[in-house]
């Protein structure tokens, strides 16, 4: 079994983030590893496919503010340093798959709501940090 040194867990500041959590932090501990908690806010802009003429860089920078607030309360409470606490903003898939270069990781930690259908195992970003991922993902199911 390999030994993992850096491993990225990337949670959503819901409710269900503390089971990503504890599973990722239970990993960490296991095989020694330096744990990084991100959280990646999409864009404003996206969800309104930038058809609105006006600037929400304020609003931008209120929702980073608040991820970092929220992440630090994380952070905290998992015991991972204020220097391995990232918010970027970006699309979640490309954001981790660049961090986990930038970072030499090589463990993802994502959570994962058991889909049925087309994304029968794994959410949209789940599946999309597997799919373009050069590291392992665990995917933690969410209950």
């Amino acid at each position: 079994m390999p030994t993992y040194k850096n491993m990225l867990v990337a949670i959503d500041l819901t409710e269900e983030a503390p089971q990503v959590l504890e599973k990722a932090r239970a990993m960490s501990d296991a095989h020694g590893a330096n744990l990084i908690l991100v959280h990646v806010v999409e864009p404003v802009g996206y969800a309104y496919g930038g058809d609105i003429p006006m600037d929400l860089t304020e609003l931008q920078d209120q929702l980073d503010k608040a991820a970092r607030e929220q992440l630090s309360v994380y952070g905290e409470q998992y015991g991972v340093d204020k220097a391995n606490q990232i918010v970027t903003v970006g699309r979640p898939e490309s954001e981790i798959h660049r961090l986990v270069k930038e970072q030499a990781v090589d463990l993802v930690v994502v959570g994962s709501h058991g889909r049925k259908g087309f994304q029968l195992l794994l959410g949209s970003t789940a599946n999309g940090v597997l799919h373009g991922s050069e590291c392992d993902v665990l995917a933690v199911r969410i209950r």
